[in-house]
């Protein structure tokens, strides 16, 4: 079967090499170099105790020193997982949602005209390139060097001219024999009739040249010199090579910059890049003339897990940015978000840096604030809440918001995060001369509404549930540091419900990075979290009997314990987070939407609890609990709702 041109081209693009080679091997935390995209390992082709297998995220590529094994990702399954090419291809495709192209006897014949669009979009580069030189260009020249342009610019981005009289380039490029109709599929000229020769699509413009993720010329970019031009930027119309809505201006050498940098800017043009990167910030990339869709956040996102976008202050690239939230929500996972860097009003980035240097441009980057502080300003600014309808609409809103969000857990953080902001605008003052916490009544006694709220709020006993569970995840990193230097990310970003056990797990993620760097890195680790604390968790049962938790447990069995563990105890939060949303939502009466949200988290940890096995019993009765608390609350409240 004969793939199209350019299908695994998108396969790779769309995939991480390193989250790939990650399922078979350990990274070396010492050597690796995460903010490069440079990761090492042990060889997982040839056995070995020093790291020389290197995996190159942003060229995709991976080669071993010792055994001189190389290849990209698919080469990569087809050796570890023994599957033929298109099977590896057909896997990959699975992972990254693409669908396998129908068998296409005349693909080849296509992927080889595909490869002639790519020469003949060289030879127009060449061409706008040559024709900037020339006198009739005298006005693109002074525009450019009136930009801070110079030589260095003009070579690194290829800058060229278009001539105004509208047969230029395809006068030059038929002569070199390229048929007018490679011309016209490649977009640079339109459609002749009438008898009339081909006319250039590009005249009297700027020219820059758009490289795909490869490197290769697929289209351009013309900005007018006549101020009368129906359009300021003109861009290459989509073609064979060309969907605007699925690349990035500058996307070939952001990456590797964005490696170095630790982040990607977004900016909003071509010549916003070119500026940023003759200030230092080469890791800038731009959307080509349209709303950034959703496929070109995927490209961010395979760059860097948060990238800043760099809008102009007025009104217009503000309402862009709002406009931004929503195409992310659905898209949002852990660890990838957006931020938004808002400049001066009236200024874009050549002009900041003109004004205040590359340290003023940085400030505004170091200022960049998160997507939910944008969105909750989005939601605030100019919204009455002085009645309880006005507040009860704001609230609904804000539950839709965080719905959008596919990932469970995200979701649930959102919406608890919303809602504490939500609480905290919408509290009434205190009277003077309260002071102290609020209070909360007890439980003894309580109705089974008072029992689903405390519940919700983790007050009748849910921490003596997780403690096991949570002293077996810090057992297992502390016997085993490779796995916790390998779960690090997932550590900080859930939280343990025993006060105790919660600073054992902050110690420990304070220290793991020093512990590494040891000649024996686990019993570092437990000289830093102290032999009481290591005693408090062996003298729960649940460890102590575990033996895949001991320092001698193979590795693969302490990695899987810990990992089990793990799940459960992040859908055990998840499931307390929808409770509680859904508590709140119920409280104004039936909702259907909040009991599927119940229904789907309770399966799901249900899920984990099947894995889990007999350790799991106990968090189960107490689900069951949760569940018949919840129902008798709504019975009595749907009861005393038609009394009423």
């Amino acid at each position: 079967m004969a793939l199209p041109d350019g299908f695994l081209d998108e396969l790779r693009g769309r995939l991480s090499l390193a989250q790939i080679v990650a399922r078979k091997v350990t990274w070396d935390r010492r050597k690796s170099q995460p903010g490069r995209g440079i990761w090492w390992a042990c060889c997982p082709f040839h056995n070995e105790k020093t790291p020389s297998f290197k995996v190159d995220d942003n060229s995709g590529r991976f080669y071993c020193f010792g055994c001189q094994a190389k290849g990209d990702a698919i080469g990569f399954v087809m050796q570890t997982e023994n599957l033929g090419f298109l099977e590896a291809v057909e896997a990959l495709a699975r992972e990254a949602g693409m669908t396998m192209p129908a068998r296409d006897p005349q693909a080849a014949a296509r992927a080889e005209a595909r490869a002639g669009l790519f020469a003949v979009m060289e030879e127009a580069v060449r061409f706008y390139r040559l024709q900037l030189r020339t006198a009739r260009a005298q006005k693109a020249r002074d525009y450019l060097a009136g930009r801070g342009l110079g030589e260095e610019a003009l070579a690194r981005f290829e800058i060229g001219y278009a001539p105004a009289d509208g047969q230029a380039l395809a006068a030059a490029l038929t002569a070199r024999g390229i048929a007018a109709e490679d011309l016209q599929r490649a977009g640079l000229v339109s459609a002749a009739g009438n008898g009339r020769a081909p006319r250039d699509r590009f005249r009297d413009r700027i020219m820059f040249p758009i490289r795909d993720g490869q490197g290769r010329a697929i289209a351009f970019g013309g900005r007018a010199l006549d101020p009368g031009a129906p359009a300021k930027y003109l861009n290459s119309p989509d073609t064979e090579l060309f969907d605007k809505g699925r690349c990035l201006y500058n996307l070939h050498t952001a990456r590797e910059a964005a490696g170095r940098a630790g982040g990607l800017i977004v900016a909003e043009g071509y010549t916003d890049v070119i500026a940023l990167a003759q200030a230092g910030f080469e890791h800038a990339v731009a959307p080509l003339g349209t709303a950034i869709t959703e496929e070109q956040l995927r490209l961010m996102w395979r760059i860097a897990d948060e990238p800043v976008i760099a809008l102009d202050g007025d009104r217009a690239g503000l309402d862009a940015a709002r406009r931004l939230i929503d195409r992310a929500l659905p898209l949002l996972e852990p660890g990838r978000s957006l931020r938004f860097a808002t400049l001066p009003p009236g200024q874009d980035p050549d002009d900041l840096i003109r004004a205040g240097g590359a340290q003023a441009m940085q400030a505004v980057i170091d200022a960049a604030q998160p997507m939910i502080d944008l969105l909750w300003a989005r939601e605030t600014e100019d919204r009455p809440l002085d009645t309880p309808e006005q507040r009860a609409a704001f609230e609904l809103a804000l539950r839709k918001i965080a719905a959008r969000i596919a990932h469970p857990a995200l979701r649930a953080h959102y919406a608890d995060a919303l809602r504490a902001r939500a609480r905290a605008l919408l509290r009434p003052p205190r009277p003077d001369g309260m002071r102290g916490p609020r209070r909360h009544r007890g439980t003894d006694g309580a109705t089974p509404a008072a029992r689903a709220s405390a519940l919700a709020r983790g007050d009748l006993g849910p921490a003596a549930l997780a403690r096991p569970r949570e002293a077996a995840i810090l057992m297992g990193c502390i016997n085993h540091p490779d796995i916790a230097a390998e779960i690090d990310h997932l550590l900080e970003r859930v939280n343990f419900r025993n006060p105790d056990l919660e600073a054992l797990r902050r110690t420990l993620l304070a220290a793991l990075p020093d512990c590494l760097g040891q000649p024996d890195p686990a019993e570092s680790l437990r000289r830093r979290i102290g032999a009481e604390g290591i005693a408090a968790l062996a003298a729960i049962p649940a460890v102590a009997m575990h033996p895949h938790l001991r320092p001698d447990a193979p590795a693969e069995r302490a990695r899987l314990a810990v990992a089990d563990a793990l799940e459960l105890h992040r859908a055990e939060l998840g499931l307390d987070a929808e409770m509680r949303e859904a508590i709140e939502v119920l409280r104004a009466g039936p909702d259907e939407i909040a009991f599927r949200r119940v229904r789907e988290a309770a399966q799901s940890r249900n899920r984990v609890l099947e894995r889990a096995g007999s350790a799991a019993k106990s968090a189960t009765v107490a689900e069951d609990r949760v569940a018949a608390d919840l129902q008798s609350w709504l019975d009595n409240q749907i009861w005393v709702r038609k009394r009423r």
